[in-house]
């Protein structure tokens, strides 16, 4: 592997500086090239917290300004996020739901980032929450050589976040105490209410997360048959003929 000791003096030498975030994400493209860095903070399920990023302007509405306006509640990273996962270095494949790349938060959303893959360093920080650092290609998913060099270096990035960002919970605290954020369990609850049964509300819930009706069943304890029962109960409660439409009046819903 690459000899990563003048890289780590880097980042050790940055932290507590603005320069921080830029200086890891430099050492981890030597070790691993990709083209984008953004770094959520997580606190329950509030709205991320956007810690850093090197977006392109062009590029940062998509990434961080629409995603932040609904679409994350629907994010495999911030799902994961907001429950609890093992501290360590993730690929979404691993920890998204069997229907993802099917789903329609992947159509009408992720899929205009134009990603190839992202992978994300879960970092818990004690009294506060989840610090998601996420790196992401463009062009061709990561290999199994890049990931285990990556995961080699989880020690060093997991203790340089800490110390970094130790001011977190403050942070964390403010935004909750400020209002900024609003609860995705909450965004579920609210959703056809009035309209929809609480069941129904589930099978919306897990729809739109990226689950098949078979995945929907085994978690219900249901039929996949009654999962599509409850889904053309569903759409023509909300005079809806397809998931995409259904996507968009929840994210509206959301906002």
């Amino acid at each position: 592997m690459y000899d990563w000791m003048e890289e780590a003096g880097r980042v050790v030498e940055k932290i507590g500086t603005p320069e921080f975030p830029c200086a890891l994400a430099d050492g981890l493209r030597q070790v691993a090239p990709f083209d984008f860095t953004v770094v959520f903070g997580h606190v329950g399920t509030e709205a991320p917290i956007d810690l850093h990023d090197d977006f392109p302007k062009s590029k940062r509405r998509i990434f961080v300004e629409d995603y932040q306006a609904g679409p994350y509640v629907l994010d495999p990273f911030f799902l994961a996020a907001t429950k609890p996962i093992t501290p360590g270095l993730y690929r979404m494949r691993d920890i998204a739901p069997d229907r993802f790349y099917q789903g329609e938060y992947y159509r009408s959303y992720y899929k205009r980032t134009g990603l190839a893959e992202e992978i994300g360093y879960f970092i818990d920080i004690p009294g506060a929450g989840m610090i998601v650092v996420s790196l992401m290609r463009a062009e061709k998913p990561f290999s199994a050589k890049e990931i285990r060099h990556l995961h080699a270096l989880w020690p060093l990035v997991r203790a340089a976040c800490c110390k970094h960002w130790s001011d977190f919970p403050t942070m964390a605290r403010g935004a909750a105490a400020n209002g900024v954020s609003r609860r995705v369990d909450l965004a579920f609850q609210a959703f056809g209410d009035g309209v929809l049964t609480p069941r129904e509300r589930e099978v919306v819930e897990f729809t739109l997360k990226g689950h098949s009706a078979e995945a929907v069943g085994t978690i219900l304890g249901i039929s996949p048959g009654t999962v599509r029962i409850h889904r053309r109960n569903i759409y023509a409660k909300l005079r809806i003929n397809s998931q995409g439409e259904l996507f968009s009046k929840f994210i509206e819903k959301a906002l």
